[in-house]
């Protein structure tokens, strides 16, 4: 995978520092649907199964504070084991007039990558089991397509089981 840079798109913290490490990466620009801020929706516009686009929350735990789960768009974070990944007893997700303060990222383009502040970060390990995933760039419209063991090298992310285990109706 080569570094794709379009003169066109505003450089993000997640793209230099990237770039400042050596690593790989493709940038993929879509356009954003403010009403529709899934990661449905992001896969289907930047090409890719649901299960390689990976969504960033801002969590709480109450031993660890603010902590970040990456999590398949397929998935639904399970906050029992995320708890259990991090040494907490209890994890919430941050409320969303929280994020952008902790963070410095507006929901809808939270990177896990060169935020404001370098929480703890938990990748859940189905990214492992493919060659290169997807995660915000850090803006909405951009996301950054790299490979898994890239991302956790650069944002020394522990690597869990964090998906809730889904049951058919």
């Amino acid at each position: 995978m080569k570094t794709y840079r379009s003169y066109t798109m505003k450089k993000t913290n997640a793209t230099r520092m990237l770039e400042g490490m050596g690593i790989d990466f493709e940038l993929r620009e879509y356009v954003v649907d403010e009403d529709d801020l899934s990661a449905e929706n992001v896969a289907q516009k930047i090409e890719l199964p649901l299960e390689q686009v990976f969504k960033t929350l801002v969590t709480r735990g109450d031993r660890t504070g603010v902590m970040l789960a990456i999590v398949p768009g397929s998935g639904e974070l399970s906050l029992h084991k995320l708890a259990a990944a991090s040494g907490n007893k209890r994890v919430a997700l941050v409320e969303l007039k929280d994020v952008q303060p902790l963070t410095g990222y507006l929901r809808g383009g939270v990177s896990p990558i060169g935020g404001k502040r370098a929480y703890p970060v938990y990748l859940d390990a189905s990214a492992l089991t493919f060659s290169h995933i997807a995660v915000s760039a850090g803006l909405r419209g951009l996301q950054c397509v790299l490979a898994p063991a890239d991302l956790q090298r650069a944002v020394g992310a522990t690597v869990a089981d964090l998906v809730s285990e889904r049951t058919e109706a």
